[in-house]
């Protein structure tokens, strides 16, 4: 059964039922009472915090309901294969969990402080709640136009901000996401939406990450405009496809939302460098959308970087999915190595973790997708460096609520890490100050020294802390400064202080005519949320700039 001790309900029912025959003598009374009952004991039974189970209640489901996330599949079978982590969803449960949501007169979870996309998240939690799946599908599809994708890598702002979270933990408002489109998906209720007219604008869209994808979705569904995707990689998706793990998001869920939009209308076109080209690849479109990224990784130029073995985070990442693409075969385990024909642009060698002692500087997402990815290729030993100190395991005082809590937290892969060699990975307030080489030109080790907060609020080098830590892979996975700045330079366009593309969320308009963007290329680097919800944006801009009207 979905909820726990229906059996034994069913069997009290029965008893109920038999005692009231017994009675009232098996008169039309009798009969009439237990219909009644019956009625009334169709509400499905939950089981509370304290053991107890009764009638699933929504009023007061907050109080009475702990917290219970969908678990990811056991660490011991994951690392065994490059399959989603994630794992399959209890429909009484979700009900249950649904029922914990307040439907707040204010919820934070939608505002500023939670959601970027703002969707309707009350509205939808309720229909889940009520067995309305279909109706929970257009809920949420009505806001974000690739719920598979944020219910799936996206970290929840608006867990941070749900107004459960002030007294006791958020509604699993993530999960909810990602079964409610789960099942659309199974269902066969997410169909090609072709515009009913179009507008005769051609708009190029250049770049295919979650930004790109966005605007170029409303643009061509909501506004009907016809729209031509420019992407240099082989497939569509950008950071989606290469740069976040199938272990988080399968491909072929990339690959599903591409084909529908391709049936849609959209027109993807792939291995296109735009570059100092741009002006005379989009010069017949009446608009222009850069959706580029911010792809510029923060490099550490200390002692050593010159050394064989210290890779960027998406070099790593990006060669190990691109591997999967060739030897598909390869995503079922990991007794194997992927890495088939694939090389380092830079080094012209493998980047493969195996039987290596792999120390990845960097925390965030990106950080942990290296600790996952190094674990199933078979590394020796993996040590994960971040500079600031361990966050605490509540909010501090100065990180109130409904602001994002900055705590300690345990994603999948320090998880795993744990697992395989009995701790967890991270090590903190850790400075690098040298990468040391083998003699041949390879690293073999990397010098650090722990430091602390001083009394100015800087960071002071701590006396006699100076370490060695034996090293044959190096990942920096320490973020992104800005786009590259080819097409910034070819079209001659302004940019901030940061050199990110200068453009406001007003209009999201550059400096050039006709040419706007979005994304992490003018916001710099952030989260897919916030991608879709400047894809969005930019799109609404576009087509105010364009004079159209809704195709729907």
């Amino acid at each position: 059964a979905d909820l726990p001790c229906m059996s034994r309900i069913a069997a009290v029912s029965r008893a109920r039922a038999r005692l009231l025959d017994a009675r009232w003598g098996g008169a039309a009374s009798a009969r009439a009472t237990r219909k009644f009952l019956r009625e009334s004991s169709s509400v499905p039974q939950a089981q509370r915090r304290d053991g107890s189970v009764g009638p699933l209640n929504k009023q007061r489901g907050f109080v009475e309901y702990e917290r219970k996330p969908e678990p990811y599949r056991p660490p011991a079978e994951r690392l065994l294969d490059y399959g989603e982590i994630n794992s399959v969803h209890e429909p009484g449960e979700l009900k249950r969990q649904s029922a914990r949501c307040m439907d707040c007169g204010t919820p934070f979870c939608q505002t500023h402080t939670g959601c970027p996309i703002n969707n309707l998240i009350p509205e939808f939690n309720n229909y889940v709640f009520e067995d309305k799946w279909e109706q929970a599908y257009h809920n949420l599809s009505s806001t974000n136009n690739f719920p598979e994708f944020t219910g799936r890598v996206c970290p929840a702002p608006c867990e941070g901000a749900c107004v459960a979270g002030l007294v006791d933990k958020a509604v699993t408002i993530k999960n909810m996401e990602y079964a409610i489109i789960d099942r659309a998906w199974k269902e066969g209720w997410v169909k090609p939406q072709p515009p009913k007219i179009r507008s005769g604008k051609k708009v190029a869209v250049v770049g295919s990450g979650p930004a790109g994808m966005a605007a170029a979705d409303e643009l061509n569904r909501r506004y009907g405009h016809t729209v031509t995707v420019f992407e240099r990689a082989p497939k569509i998706g950008g950071l989606l496809t290469y740069g976040i793990p199938n272990m988080k998001l399968d491909k072929d869920t990339v690959q599903r939302r591409v084909d529908l939009m391709a049936e849609e209308g959209v027109r993807f076109v792939t291995g296109v460098e735009v570059g100092q080209n741009i002006v005379s690849t989009t010069g017949d479109f009446d608009a222009t959308v850069l959706a580029i990224g911010s792809t510029v990784p923060n490099n550490l130029p200390i002692p050593g970087r010159d050394l064989d073995g210290i890779v960027y985070a998406m070099e790593f990442l990006t060669q190990n999915q691109n591997a999967l693409f060739a030897n598909p075969a390869a995503k079922d385990t990991t007794a194997t190595t992927p890495e088939v024909g694939l090389t380092s642009k830079y080094d012209g060698k493998f980047i493969s973790a195996s039987g290596k002692n792999v120390i990845v500087i960097g925390g965030g997402d990106t950080g942990t997708d290296c600790i996952g990815t190094s674990l199933r290729h078979g590394c020796h030993s993996l040590t994960n460096f971040e500079l600031f100190p361990a966050p605490p395991a509540e909010r501090a005082a100065s990180n109130p609520w409904p602001l994002w809590p900055r705590i300690m937290r345990v994603d999948y892969g320090h998880e795993e890490a744990a697992l395989r060699f009995g701790d967890d990975p991270r090590s903190y307030s850790i400075l690098s100050k040298e990468f040391v080489s083998d003699g041949a030109g390879k690293v073999k080790a990397v010098r650090t020294v722990n430091i602390a907060v001083g009394a100015d609020g800087r960071f002071e080098e701590v006396a006699g802390s100076e370490k060695e830590w034996p090293a044959d892979l190096v990942i920096l996975a320490m973020g992104f400064r800005h786009p590259e700045q080819t097409i910034v330079q070819a079209l001659d366009l302004q940019t901030d202080a940061r050199n990110n593309t200068k453009a406001n969320t007003k209009d999201y308009r550059t400096s050039a005519e006709g040419v706007f963007a979005a994304g992490d290329c003018r916001r710099g680097q952030s989260l897919v949320v916030w991608a879709i919800n400047e894809g969005r944006g930019v799109a609404k801009s576009v087509h105010d700039y364009l004079g159209g009207k809704s195709a729907w």
